[in-house]
């Protein structure tokens, strides 16, 4: 079953429901566990899917143009992505400025969408699957923040087949954000999530038990 790490109350409900905040490395598979307190009733918002929608407003594709050029466009007038983490990743005030542009309109949109749900008794809970969810400080906002665990060499073999990075890229992307070791001291659970599905499951439901009886 999910460990424990601490006991907690809940810190701040919002909108009337707990707000679950995932944390954990990158390839530990975050998505997949929100996607299994999805099946139980919560609403995942999920930030990538947000970023997405903002890269697509009129303000973010002039100001990107403005900044960088048609580098970070595509010959179908899409956003580049990989142009632009090629770019942030490599200079922190080029991702810090990209940020301060994003972030804000994620944010509203994010709360935008809970207010939308927090009379829906279908809605159980909110799901923050955020990446920089501690680095921003959202994880302040959160009633419960969950720490989703995989060994290294588990997250190494998703992100290779996902994106195709080697050990040295998985680490470089890890060095920019918040150490794994405080984000699971932050945590107030951690889920395991190296085994099958089933497995997953079992946690999930549990730590949503224990979250919602609080």
């Amino acid at each position: 079953m999910a460990l424990l790490l601490a006991a907690s109350t809940i810190r701040v409900v919002l909108f009337g429901k707990p707000i679950i905040g995932l944390v954990g490395g990158i390839g530990s598979g975050k998505s997949f566990i929100a996607d299994l307190f999805d099946e139980l009733g919560c609403l995942v918002i999920r930030s990538d899917k947000l970023v997405d929608d903002a890269y697509n407003d009129p303000e973010v594709r002039q100001a990107l143009r403005k900044w960088w050029g048609e580098s970070v466009f595509r010959a179908d007038g899409r956003i580049d992505r990989r142009a632009i983490a090629a770019r942030i990743f490599s200079d922190p005030n080029e991702r810090s400025r990209l940020e301060g542009l994003l972030h804000p309109m994620v944010e509203r949109r994010r709360r935008q969408i809970m207010s939308a749900a927090a009379d829906d008794p279908a809605v159980i809970a909110f799901v923050w699957d955020t990446p920089l969810l501690i680095e921003t400080g959202l994880h302040q906002q959160c009633d419960a923040v969950i720490f989703v665990y995989a060994p290294i060499e588990t997250r190494l073999a998703r992100v290779a087949r996902r994106s195709g990075w080697e050990a040295t890229e998985l680490a470089r992307r890890e060095n920019l954000q918040y150490p794994l070791d405080k984000k699971r001291e932050i945590s107030e659970y951690v889920i395991d999530n190296t085994a099958d599905a089933g497995f997953a499951r079992g946690q999930v439901n549990d730590v949503l038990s224990r979250i919602r009886g609080q």
